[in-house]
C-alpha cells in the first residue's frame, strides 16, 4: 500500500524527498530545523521545578546522591546522563546502581534498596523506572532517603509516595510531548537544575563552569534511539543534536569504542546505526550479565579502559546473538505448526522451559514482525515464575491491555508495565494456559477476530536516476529516521540478474528496472529463516536505498523488506 500525500510542496527540497516528508506530515520546512534552540522548554513539566529545588538542596548540603537505574540502554544512558550532568554541576559523592536482572528484577524494588542502604545516599533518584516502585520508595523514604522518580513509562492506578515524580506521562502533566525517553526526561531535569543553579549564582559563588550540557546529547540520542520511543520532531531534535556530535567525534569515548567494535566509522552515522549497532551491545550486559558493564563503558573516560569494556560487551552481544538465534528458530517453528493448524490466532503468546528470560523481549519482536500481530514471549525464572515480554502493533495499546486482564482476573498478574507498544509482565507458569486464552480473546476484542496486518506503507516508485549514490545519500542525511517517523521504503519491479545464499540465512540479489540500465546489490536480511528461495525471474520488492562501503568504495544498495513475484 502507498502512502497518500498532501498537494503542497516543501520548496527547494528534492520533489521524492518532499513526498516523502509529506507522507510523514511535513509540511513546512520550520518542521525540518532540529537546532537545539527549537528544544521544548522543560518549565511545563510537572514536577520539575520541585525536582531541581531538592537537588539544588543536596547539593549545596553535598548530600550522597545514588541513582537507580534500569537494565537496557534507555536505563544506562540514563543513568550515565545522571551522574555526568550532576558532577558537572559540581556533585562532589554522586554514583549509580543498577539492578541485575536476575536477582532484583526491574525498578526500585525494596531489595535493591536494601543493597542501596549499604551506601548510605541521602537522595534516590530512579531514572527510566519507579513509576510503579510502590513498595521500593517507602522503604527508602522509611530508611530516610528523599526520593526522585524520573520515568516515562505509564503511570499504573496508585503512584508511589515519593518526594518528587517527574514523568511527562503523568495525569495532567502539560508537557506537549508525551515521547521523552527515560533519559530524555532526566537531560530536562538537568536542563532545569542548571538554570536554576544560574539565576542563583551557584556556578559563579562555586567557581564552577557552567556545563554545556550539549556534550551530553550523544547519550540521549543512543538511548532515545535504542528505546525505540516515538521520534516526534522534540525528539528528532534531540537525536540529530547528539548525531551530530557523535559524526563530528565529539562523543564518549565509550560510544566511540562501542562503535569500532561494531566496525561503524565516522562521519556518515545514522540512527539506524545506533539502533542496530551500538544499542544491542549495550543491552546485551543486561540481558545476559550486568548493565554495570555498560554503565562503566559510557562513563569510562580513559580510551582503553573504554574499549576493553566495549570489546567485553561486543563477546556478549556474540553470545546473545547464538542465544536469540536458537529460540527464534523454536519460536519460528510453533508459529509453522500454528499455520499449518489453520488461520493464525490474533495474538502469539509463545512459552519454552529452555529459555533465557534477557532474550524474550527480542524473540516477541520477531513474532511480531513475522505475523503482524501482537506477541508475547515467556521464559522461567527457576522459582515457578515466568516472566515475559509483549511487543504490540498499531491500535493495540499494550500496556492498558494488561491493565484490563488485571483489573478483570486480579489474581493471574503478578507484575506488569510498559508503553503502548511493549510491556513486561509476570505470573505464575500454572497460570500460563489461562494467561493465553484470556490475552488472546482480551486482543481479539480490541482488533476484531478478523483482524489482518496492516499492510506495507510504500512511499511510492524510484526512477532509475534516483537509485544511484547521490540519492541514497541525501536519504541517510534526511533523518533522524524512527519510530513513527519511518525511514522510507520503496516498491518497484526488478529483474533479477543473479541470486545467492548469504551467511545462511541471507538472500543476496543483483537486480535491475525492466529496461533499466542500473544494476543493483540488493540483500534479504534473514529471509531464509521463514522462506525459500524466490523462484521467479520478475520481482516485485519493497526495499530501503541505503549505502554499501565496501573497501572504501560507497554505493547504493537495496535492504529488501518483503519479495513478491511478479
Amino acid at each position: 500500500m502507498r502512502r497518500t500525500v498532501r498537494d503542497t510542496r516543501l520548496a527547494g527540497l528534492h520533489p521524492t524527498l518532499a513526498r516523502i516528508y509529506q507522507g510523514r506530515q511535513i509540511t513546512s520546512a520550520q518542521q525540518l530545523d532540529y537546532s537545539l534552540n527549537r528544544l521544548l522548554p522543560p518549565v511545563s513539566l510537572t514536577g520539575v521545578e520541585a525536582a531541581t529545588e531538592l537537588l539544588e538542596q543536596a547539593l549545596d548540603a553535598d548530600a550522597h546522591i545514588l541513582f537507580i537505574g534500569d537494565f537496557d540502554a534507555d536505563g544506562a544512558t540514563a543513568c550515565a546522563v545522571g551522574v555526568l550532568g550532576l558532577r558537572r554541576m559540581g556533585a562532589n559523592n554522586v554514583g549509580y546502581l543498577v539492578p541485575n536482572r536476575f536477582e532484583y528484577g526491574y525498578g526500585l524494588s525494596p531489595a535493591i534498596v536494601g543493597v542501596a542502604a549499604a551506601q548510605q545516599p541521602d537522595v534516590l533518584i530512579t531514572v527510566d523506572n519507579g513509576i510503579a516502585s510502590i513498595d521500593g520508595v517507602s522503604v527508602a523514604q522509611e530508611l530516610g532517603m528523599s526520593v526522585i522518580i524520573t520515568d516515562h513509562h505509564l503511570p499504573g492506578a496508585q503512584l508511589p509516595t515519593a518526594d518528587v515524580i517527574v514523568n511527562p506521562n503523568l495525569p495532567g502533566d502539560a508537557f506537549p510531548s508525551k515521547a521523552l525517553a527515560g533519559v530524555g526526561v532526566i537531560f530536562y531535569v538537568l536542563m532545569a537544575l542548571r538554570a536554576r543553579l544560574r539565576a542563583l549564582g551557584w556556578f559563579t559563588h562555586h567557581r564552577i563552569k557552567e556545563p554545556n550540557l550539549a556534550e551530553l546529547l550523544d547519550l540521549v540520542a543512543l538511548g532515545t534511539v535504542a528505546d525505540l520511543v516515538p521520534l516526534d520532531y522534540n525528539n528528532r531534535v534531540l537525536v540529530a543534536q547528539g548525531l551530530a556530535r557523535i559524526n563530528a567525534g565529539c562523543c564518549r569515548p565509550g560510544i566511540k569504542a562501542i562503535l569500532e567494535t561494531a566496525n561503524r566509522t565516522y562521519p556518515g552515522l545514522t540512527a539506524r546505526d545506533l539502533g542496530f549497532a551500538v544499542g544491542p551491545r549495550l543491552n546485551a550486559a543486561g540481558r545476559l550479565e550486568d548493565m554495570s558493564h555498560g554503565i562503566a563503558c559510557l562513563l569510562a573516560d580513559d580510551v582503553d579502559q573504554a574499549r576493553e569494556i566495549a570489546e567485553k560487551l561486543d563477546k556478549l552481544n556474540q553470545e546473545r546473538r547464538e542465544i536469540e538465534s536458537a529460540m527464534q528458530q523454536q519460536a519460528n517453528e510453533v508459529v509453522n505448526q500454528l499455520h499449518l493448524n489453520g488461520a493464525l490466532p490474533t495474538a502469539i503468546c509463545l512459552y519454552n522451559d529452555t529459555w533465557h528470560q534477557g532474550i524474550v523481549g527480542l524473540v516477541a519482536s520477531r513474532v511480531r514482525e513475522r505475523t503482524g500481530r501482537p506477541a508475547v514471549a515467556f521464559a522461567p525464572d527457576g522459582t515457578g515464575i515466568v516472566k515475559g515480554s509483549a511487543r504490540s502493533v498499531d491500535g493495540l495499546h499494550i500496556r492498558d491491555l494488561l491493565d484490563g486482564i488485571a483489573t478483570q482476573h486480579p489474581d493471574l498478574l503478578n507484575k506488569f508495565g510498559g508503553h503502548a507498544m511493549a510491556a513486561g509482565l509476570s505470573l505464575e507458569e500454572k497460570t500460563l494456559d489461562k494467561f493465553r486464552q484470556v490475552f488472546e480473546r482480551a486482543v481479539a476484542d480490541v482488533l476484531g477476530k478478523d483482524y489482518t496486518p496492516e499492510a506495507l506503507l510504500s512511499d511510492g516508485s524510484l526512477n532509475d536516476d534516483e537509485l544511484g549514490i547521490e540519492f541514497a545519500e541525501l536519504l541517510r542525511t534526511s533523518g533522524p529516521w524512527g519510530q513513527q517517523f519511518p525511514e522510507p521504503i520503496f516498491d518497484d519491479q526488478f529483474e533479477v540478474i543473479e541470486q545467492r545464499t548469504v551467511g545462511l540465512r541471507h538472500l543476496k540479489l543483483r537486480v535491475r528496472r525492466p529496461q533499466g540500465k542500473r544494476i543493483l546489490d540488493a540483500i534479504a536480511f534473514g529471509y531464509f529463516d521463514n522462506h525459500p528461495a524466490p523462484p521467479a525471474a520478475s520481482l516485485h520488492l519493497a526495499y530501503r536505498l541505503d549505502v554499501n562501503e565496501y573497501r572504501g568504495i560507497r554505493a547504493p544498495q537495496l535492504i529488501i523488506e518483503h519479495i513478491e513475484p511478479c
